[in-house]
């Protein structure tokens, strides 16, 4: 027996974790921006490269991330509200404050990781690597919100450099938005990653035998490069170095007498006293609340007129992903997944999809009903990991009347413990089809591969219920660059879909075909049937699962 119509909404869940409680949200579906940030946080290849803080060229690939989000954000003036995190780094890099090679190994990863989509572009993914090379190198877990606005020319050459006065160094920092106690911080916060290369900046590491001059002695995201400065056996260059012109951190991080910086390692002495390793913990958690907080503002710092996102800090209970259809014999087919977030790993759990007709005539009230094909566990990544949370992705590949069609669908998920059944219904409305007049047929659609040439591409079948006269056309967005240095900018390109002539009309639904690249990962339909228009937005190209066709030629 049903025990919750789809009229109900998400179950809400709580659950304690590591004496914390954590209640996962939810959101109203479709927002594509949301469940792409949400996998872009928690599932994207970004994870793989900060997890465990990976060591490239002497120094981390968190450094050279963190770093890059920092200059990226330099720009900014907050008395006239211009510039900020907007990836106008991809048009600075000749600036000899931007100098290093982590730069463009920085940029070629968040290229090359990264399915990126309309609302999330190069410099969404700059502070999303800022937040997980804090994480990976393990630092706090920093909320996260997209919606900035990717810059098309350089900002103003504002970036701190380290022959400059305090003086200069406080108006840059006062420019940006932050105090001179918050300059103290960020600064001590940055640079417990990294250290000084000596080929970029021969004046700050004179030694020639030195590769990277690191700011301390761990490679962790922790406070010791505070109680090494106070203890007086820094090895930061920027205390410490030859050149006294370039101890930019020492003038900084003395600038108050070293009140701020005594506060993040107070505890820390006071646990040499007692030997109290609470005390210990508790110095190093104040210094990761004071750069957690600095951190989420300094990605946050976007132009004036750019509004972000909610802020996301632990994953969505539940995902659903693009529904995909096809047209065949009659019948029509819908695939999607559910993306589930455990409170406890069950393998008795079961989850079925139902949904509703759109003449209410082939459905009970009930619903009509499929059941999961299967499923499989979906890391969460180096959040998840750090929060304790599993989830279990189910797949459903439901037959539907054709005629009848198909108007919403839900999903119910049973324990089998019992508990209650959870509805999963979209706070009520379900999970509505907006039209089923145009959509690319999943089955018909292939992903081909020329064996000769070795070129692949993705050829798009369209299903369009009308005649030879309907008209539809795409317009595709392409992350991927085929320049080979920075800027890396999208290809938004528009094309007009001629009659496929391998697939006939059928059942009333005429095919339409193009040939768009593998690398196409959003796109737009538009389609139109004798004076009715049609429109699909940023359907989502990273879920399709077309068939693979070889080709020899």
């Amino acid at each position: 027996m049903r025990l919750r119509s789809p009229g109900v909404s998400y179950a809400i869940i709580t659950f304690g974790l590591a004496g914390l409680v954590h209640s996962l949200s939810t959101f109203q579906w479709p927002n594509p921006q949301l469940a792409y940030t949400d996998k872009m946080i928690y599932e994207s290849g970004l994870n793989l490269l900060a997890q465990g803080c990976p060591s490239r060229d002497n120094t981390t690939v968190p450094a050279q991330w963190l770093r890059i989000a920092y200059h990226d954000m330099s720009t900014h003036d907050v008395d006239d509200g211009t510039g900020g995190l907007d990836a106008s780094i991809q048009f600075e890099l000749d600036r000899p404050q931007n100098i290093g090679q982590g730069m463009f190994d920085s940029l070629n990863d968040f290229r090359n990781f990264l399915f990126a989509a309309p609302f999330f572009g190069m410099a969404d993914t700059i502070a999303l690597g800022a937040v997980l090379a804090v994480a990976g190198c393990g630092g706090p877990l920093i909320p996260f919100s997209a919606g900035r606005v990717d810059a098309t020319e350089a900002g103003p050459a504002t970036v701190p450099e380290p022959q400059q006065d305090l003086a200069s160094h406080t108006e840059a920092f006062r420019r940006q938005g932050f105090t001179p106690t918050e300059m103290i911080g960020l600064v001590a916060c940055g640079h417990t990653l990294g250290g000084v290369r000596q080929v970029d900046f021969p004046l700050v590491v004179t030694d020639t035998e030195v590769d990277v001059q690191t700011f301390d002695t761990t490679t962790n995201f922790d406070n010791i490069v505070v109680s090494e400065y106070l203890q007086n056996t820094t090895q930061n260059i920027l205390v410490v170095g030859p050149n006294v012109t370039t101890r930019s951190d020492f003038r900084i991080f003395s600038s108050d007498g070293n009140v701020t910086m005594q506060r993040y390692v107070h505890l820390l002495v006071l646990s040499f006293a007692l030997f109290t390793p609470l005390a210990s913990f508790l110095s190093s958690d104040m210094f990761n609340e004071t750069c957690g907080n600095l951190i989420e503002r300094m990605i946050n710092t976007v132009p004036s007129g750019v509004t972000l996102a909610q802020p996301i800090s632990e994953p969505f209970n539940y995902v659903v992903s693009e529904p995909l259809f096809s047209y065949r014999n009659g019948a029509m087919s819908m695939a999607t997944t559910l993306r589930i977030v455990n409170i406890s790993d069950n393998p008795s759990r079961t989850v079925n999809m139902l949904w509703a007709d759109r003449q209410g005539s082939s459905c009970p009230s009930s619903g009509c009903t499929s059941p999961s094909t299967g499923s499989l566990q979906a890391s969460l990544g180096i959040f998840g990991g750090i929060q304790g949370l599993t989830a279990d992705r189910y797949t459903f590949n439901a037959t539907i009347n054709a005629t009848t069609s198909i108007s919403k669908f839900w999903f119910e998920i049973n324990e089998n413990d019992g508990s209650d059944l959870i509805v999963v219904d979209n706070g009520g409305s379900g999970f509505v089809i907006g039209q089923d007049s145009v959509f690319i047929d999943n089955g018909r659609s292939k992903f081909v591969f020329l064996t000769v040439s070795e070129i692949s591409y993705q050829r798009l079948v369209v299903a369009v219920r009308g005649d030879t006269s309907s008209s539809v056309s795409i317009t595709t967005f392409d992350p991927h660059s085929d320049a080979s240095t920075p800027p890396y900018l999208p290809t938004i390109m528009t094309t007009n879909l001629q009659l496929d002539d391998s697939n006939p009309v059928e059942g009333g639904y005429t095919f339409f075909t193009a040939n768009v690249t593998g690398t196409v990962t959003f796109l737009n339909i538009s389609g139109n049937v004798g004076d009715v228009s049609y429109a699909q937005e940023n359907f989502d190209m990273t879920v399709v699962d077309f068939p693979f066709a070889q080709i020899s030629q």
